[in-house]
């Protein structure tokens, strides 16, 4: 398994993450020997958005002995009321659902609070005025919760919250048919609508991609499977299917992302999931089925998919392509990007132009073009 930094919480996630959502559609002890599985396996960040009992349970019981090695999403604001799931900001069911998660997770900390699920701009000013806000900062204060996070499937709410200073990380939606569609306050209308030409990633979600990587704030990935959509033909946007290693670099090559937090039912599927990390470049390449799909093309834009791959000249195309795109929105180019590039140290002045990269993108991009603008922008 590899692990990369959350952005500036400093802490080290496996790339192939758990989502507990389905943990209480099964056996209380078969999840948590589920769990303890994909321990060994390597994956060590689990979110737990849901607020029953049973699941909260599972989690605690599976990570107690080894809750240090586990870095826990908790949500602040999924509370459980009459039986059902209801997301609320009224201290009054915020705060015993709160206490409930921690008691049953263990250990007396969430590593990452997460402010859970706004998605429109009236929850937004309703989370962050007045009493749940400030308990948030209390919890983060007194170290009940490591790190303040937020949950969002909306990249206009995802930005605001990258702007607050005070958020450190993102739990977002990301997958090749999200990452075209517009934003929403609606998550339903992520799963449907897609109709038509899409002519390449939505430029609010690629605002968030390049905001996230200019402050550091880290991104786990949730529905990076689209459902399930995307693995059946006559569901898939695209008229065609992924497989979950592809899904899963699709998420791992945005730029920000630390982890993408798969669900799982069996062991089989866990080993499904962290294949990625021996997987081939071809087991990897999700490039190939987003051009071959029929009215979804992303054109002329570099998806980061490495096809380019090799270089004479031994750039890394991908990457200077990837620091091109997130510097050249902006009125200069910002340190942290012009230190990531230089760190490359094949940058694209070595560039000689001789365009052989260019026959193997699937996307038909410039490259040549685009490493003599690189040059410029960069300096080297």
């Amino acid at each position: 398994m590899n692990y990369r930094t959350l952005g500036k919480t400093g802490l080290q996630v496996s790339e192939v993450g758990f989502g507990g959502e389905w943990l209480e559609r099964h056996p209380e002890e078969e999840s948590i020997e589920l769990i303890r599985y994909a321990g060994t396996q390597g994956i060590n960040i689990i979110d737990c958005w849901m607020p029953d009992p049973k699941s909260r349970d599972i989690i605690g019981k599976a990570i107690a002995g080894n809750r240090e090695k586990w870095i826990v999403q908790g949500h602040i604001g999924s509370t459980y009321q009459d039986g059902q799931y209801v997301r609320s900001r009224e201290m009054k069911d915020v705060k015993p659902a709160f206490e409930d998660l921690l008691r049953r997770i263990g250990g007396g900390y969430i590593d990452l609070g997460m402010i859970h699920y706004i998605d429109s701009e009236e929850d937004w000013e309703k989370s962050m005025n007045g009493e749940f806000i400030e308990y948030v900062h209390e919890l983060h204060e007194s170290g009940i919760i490591r790190h303040i996070g937020l949950s969002t499937h909306n990249p206009v709410m995802a930005q605001r919250a990258i702007r607050t200073g005070f958020v450190e990380m993102i739990l977002f939606s990301i997958n090749p048919a999200f990452d075209m569609r517009p934003a929403s306050e609606n998550l339903d209308d992520m799963f449907s609508g897609y109709e038509g030409d899409f002519s390449g990633i939505d430029p609010e979600r690629a605002a968030l991609y390049r905001l996230a990587e200019e402050k550091n704030v880290g991104i786990t990935v949730m529905k990076g499977f689209f459902g399930g959509a995307l693995f059946d033909p006559k569901r898939s946007p695209f008229g065609s299917t992924f497989t979950p290693v592809q899904c899963i670099h699709y998420a791992l090559t945005r730029p920000g992302v630390s982890s993408i937090l798969c669900g799982y039912d069996t062991k089989e599927q866990v080993d499904a999931a962290v294949a990625y990390e021996s997987a081939s470049d071809d087991e990897k390449d999700y490039a190939s089925v987003i051009a071959a799909a029929p009215l979804h093309s992303y054109k002329g834009q570099c998806t980061y998919c490495g096809h380019c791959r090799p270089c004479v000249m031994n750039i890394d195309i991908a990457m200077v392509n990837k620091f091109y795109d997130l510097a050249v929105q902006q009125d200069r180019v910002p340190e942290s990007v012009q230190g990531h590039y230089e760190a490359l140290g094949v940058t694209a002045s070595s560039c000689i132009g001789c365009q052989d990269c260019e026959g193997r993108c699937p996307f038909e991009v410039p490259i040549a073009e685009r490493m003599e603008k690189a040059a410029a922008l960069f300096g080297c």
